[in-house]
């Protein structure tokens, strides 16, 4: 396939997709114990915050580990980084089963695990830029997105029944070994870059790591689209973690939970197919993110207020459609804005701040549930105000001159 000057190879599909599924069982491995919290609580017998810190135990390591993943992910490239991410899931994923029948051990292997984490999700739009054109790289980190949501849903659908039908120990021994599957299939196939690059002389040409990070402090939209992220991918990380509790008061199962929370995902997957293959077609970044934004506040609504399960699908359905499909233009739109700053520094930023509002909004929903009811309404009505701050903060972004400017129609 030939474009003006610069060639594009069959075989960046083949890379995407063992990035893809190395992304999608962190993300399986992450999500496992979110709508079996009661369950696992019993079986553990810890408190519910106690297993909600076996998902919030990423968020914590993210923060610490984040700028050092991505400084590896752009110094050593991504087979040398992201292939340290899988070894560590793998590794860590296998022996969580092997120690499925003690706390503390399912602790310190979630903890190695989510050590690897950074180092395979902040090289999404590393691996779009190293393999993809301008113009399919919102495309290709909407793939990437959509593989930590396909993780996602497969943990919060497939977790109950595998749980009802084999107990915690064999669940957990499944996972592990999918996870080692995952690391050999991405040492397998993945290679640093194609060839020659997907982009025009000079346009893969990146600053130094730390040089980069002071860029992007410096760039206001760049500032803004942190703090949006800060709220929309704190608001995903909390209302995850803590789905069954939020279903729990209205009289819901864990099964009911984990549909509810699947649907939830299933709608960001198909909002990831879309909305950024319409932003490449348009090349428009910003008023995508709006629109994304304001159905995800609407769809929060309907989760924080609604008791008819019919009603609460599809409130789970039209949050997880916008939500989540903001996630890849949101990281495209980042690395285009901080340009000529290195992709994994962008990406890292953008996913930390998730992950320290992550952690503030799970323990403060857990803090100021209703005492008696165990209800999370009043955390939600606070969370429904954030987003719709979010809105705001969004309207005043403006367009990345990097798309506009370098592709032509």
């Amino acid at each position: 396939m030939e474009q003006t000057n610069f060639k594009v190879y069959g075989y960046r599909w083949a890379m995407l997709l063992a990035f893809m599924f190395a992304i999608a069982v962190s993300q399986l491995l992450w999500i496992t114990f979110a709508p079996i919290t009661g369950s696992a609580a019993k079986y553990y017998e810890v408190s519910d915050l106690s297993i909600g810190i076996l998902s919030m135990s990423f968020m914590i390591v993210y923060i610490f580990v984040s700028i050092p993943a991505s400084w590896a992910i752009d110094t050593y490239g991504i087979r040398v980084a992201v292939g340290t991410g899988a070894a560590l899931t793998g590794i860590f994923g296998l022996l969580r089963g092997l120690w499925a029948s003690n706390y503390t051990l399912v602790l310190i292997s979630q903890v190695g695990i989510a050590i690897g984490q950074p180092f395979i999700l902040n090289a999404v739009t590393k691996v779009a830029a190293r393999w993809f054109p301008i113009q399919e790289r919102a495309t290709a980190s909407g793939l990437g997105s959509l593989a930590m949501y396909l993780g996602i849903i497969v943990g919060l659908t497939l977790t109950p029944y595998l749980m009802i039908q084999s107990g915690i120990g064999s669940l957990l021994v499944i996972y592990g070994i999918v996870s080692v599957i995952a690391a050999v299939v991405f040492f397998g196939v993945a290679r640093e870059h194609p060839p020659t690059p997907p982009c025009p002389p000079g346009q893969e040409e990146r600053s130094l790591v730390l040089d980069g990070l002071k860029q992007i402090l410096r760039k206001g939209n760049f500032c803004l689209l942190m703090l949006i992220f800060f709220v929309g991918l704190g608001v995903f990380n909390a209302v995850t973690t803590w789905i069954e509790d939020i279903v729990r008061p209205r009289g819901f199962s864990i099964t009911q939970a984990g549909i509810i929370g699947g649907l939830m995902v299933l709608g960001g997957v198909i909002g990831a197919l879309i909305l950024p293959s319409l932003s490449d077609r348009y090349r428009k970044r910003v008023p995508f993110i709006i629109l994304a934004l304001v159905g995800a506040a609407v769809g929060l609504v309907g989760i924080t207020y609604v008791t008819s399960y019919s009603l609460l699908l599809a409130s789970a359905f039209i949050l997880g459609f916008f939500l989540l499909s903001a996630g890849p233009i949101g990281f495209q739109y980042g690395a285009e804005v901080a340009y000529p700053a290195p992709e994994g520094t962008s990406n890292g930023l953008l996913l930390l701040m998730g992950q320290i509002s992550g952690i503030v909004f799970i323990f403060g929903m857990d803090s100021f549930k209703s005492p008696g009811t165990g209800s999370m309404t009043p955390s939600l009505v606070v969370l429904i105000g954030l987003m719709v701050l979010g809105v705001l903060l969004s309207t005043r972004l403006r367009e990345s001159t990097l798309l506009t400017g370098n592709v032509s129609r």
